[in-house]
């Protein structure tokens, strides 16, 4: 029986909402437990990140492409860290305005207490610190690791995994970082005419 003009068919309407309301709910679940990463388009300038002690249960990391507003591509290593803890963190990025540079600065931890984070997913140009790593992994294919749940590049792709991850003194020049969840005890947020970086 067809409904009469002007109404809306509840049925059929399900058929299309029900769908798509199952893809959106999945999406939102796998964000929410770090599976996928939110994407956005990076700025145009890298960002230093520096910690004392850095500690993860879990570890995966390979190659890829942040795109910036203009369309640009920034190779990165893509870097995930499952469960950490942090001594401290600094992070830091020097931003040009008419009055001069700036120096937009963040830092937590420290006296203040350990820095926590899981699921966090550092788009990094760069790495340096003393390491240790526990059932390392070199050469995995990007497509296979599962140290990181939903760290996973596309079939074909070099890759790395390790069970556990230690690093000292780290210093990182970073496109973008993004977490599940963090948790900054005595966070400090500065904006400083010619400041000083982390590093």
């Amino acid at each position: 029986m067809k409904p009469p003009e002007g109404r809306t068919s509840w049925k059929k309407a399900a058929v299309v909402a029900v769908p798509a309301l199952v893809a959106v709910a999945a999406m939102a679940v796998g964000m929410a437990e770090g599976v996928l990463a939110s994407s956005f388009a990076v700025s145009g300038a890298a960002f230093k990140v520096s910690s004392g002690e850095l500690s993860s249960k879990g570890l995966a990391s390979y190659v890829h492409v942040d795109r910036s507003a203009d369309g640009g591509g920034h190779p990165v290593a893509l870097l995930g860290i499952g469960d950490a803890t942090l001594s401290d963190i600094c992070q830091s990025a020097q931003i040009g305005t008419p009055v001069g540079t700036v120096v937009f600065k963040l830092t937590a931890g420290g006296k203040a207490g350990e820095v926590r984070a899981s699921d966090l997913v550092i788009d990094s140009e760069d790495l340096v610190g003393d390491a240790a790593f526990g059932r390392v992994e070199i050469g995995r294919d990007a497509s296979t690791l599962d140290a990181v749940p939903g760290v996973r590049g596309e079939a074909g792709q070099f890759g790395l995994q390790a069970s556990e991850v230690s690093v000292s003194r780290v210093r990182s020049h970073a496109r973008s970082a993004t977490g599940g969840n963090f948790k900054l005890k005595g966070l400090a947020l500065n904006v400083d005419l010619n400041g000083e970086a982390c590093f």
